[in-house]
């Protein structure tokens, strides 16, 4: 008897083998919807692109300055203690310490011959971070806050620091977390951001609307990414999930 059994239609014509109706849910599972991570994205980058051009045209007197001054002072300083070390620990997690997860990961991606994951990686990283946020910086070129509390570069809008932590948030996402658990993940990645986006206030790094385009850019960029590569990232998972299924029944036989 064959293992795959055929039905026919009603003209008598062979259906084919009959698949198990999990396998298409399977197949998708790990992807983003299409259009609403579209639509996502777009509306992101959007929110850092347009109060980047209101910002240039008055850099250092936008419309949204009396906010940003309020926040500051709010915010207080100098700081000691308990604060100050998260905040500097997340500084430094923002910096060049941070670039070693995505960058551990990867090469992980490469040693297991994942190339469209490692690709997805590499655009959503360069195309976040060199793209969007230098191209912003670049572009507005914002004065920071007074006296910083923390080495900074030049550029203060849209923040560097925050974009990274949202763009991670979406990759590592994509990459790692089920999808089944990825409400969750969100849940903890968004209030990941809202720790980044404080830290950069709180060592007077950044304005605070710096903060909020830059975790919109970060995350927009990375939304982008997983849309354009997301039908190629569900096929190299399905791959590697019947290849590991073939090598289970394999030692089971």
């Amino acid at each position: 008897m064959s293992g795959n059994p055929t039905t026919t239609t009603p003209h008598g014509r062979p259906r084919g083998p009959h698949r198990s109706p999990g396998t298409g849910r399977r197949a998708g599972a790990g992807a983003p919807r299409a259009r609403g991570a579209l639509a996502a994205g777009l509306l992101l980058l959007g929110a850092a692109v347009l109060p980047a051009l209101v910002v240039r045209a008055d850099a250092a007197h936008p419309p949204f300055q009396g906010l940003d001054d309020r926040w500051l002072v709010w915010m207080g300083g100098p700081h000691e203690g308990l604060y100050r070390a998260a905040a500097t620990a997340l500084d430094l997690f923002g910096g060049p310490v941070g670039s070693l997860l995505p960058l551990s990961l990867l090469i992980l991606l490469l040693v297991r011959r994942r190339w469209v994951s490692a690709g997805f990686l590499l655009a959503a990283t360069l195309g976040g971070n060199m793209l969007v946020v230098q191209g912003l910086k670049h572009l507005v070129d914002r004065p920071r806050p007074a006296d910083p509390l923390v080495r900074v570069d030049h550029g203060s809008f849209p923040s560097g620091h925050a974009a990274t932590a949202a763009l991670l948030v979406v990759v590592l996402g994509a990459l790692l977390v089920p999808a089944a658990r990825r409400r969750a993940w969100w849940i903890g990645g968004a209030v990941f951001t809202l720790a980044m986006m404080w830290s950069r206030t709180w060592l007077h790094a950044h304005w605070l609307s710096d903060t909020v385009a830059g975790a919109a850019a970060g995350a927009g960029a990375g939304l982008l990414a997983w849309w354009l590569f997301g039908p190629a990232l569900t096929r190299e998972r399905t791959r590697a999930h019947d290849r590991r299924g073939a090598a289970a029944g394999a030692g089971t036989t």
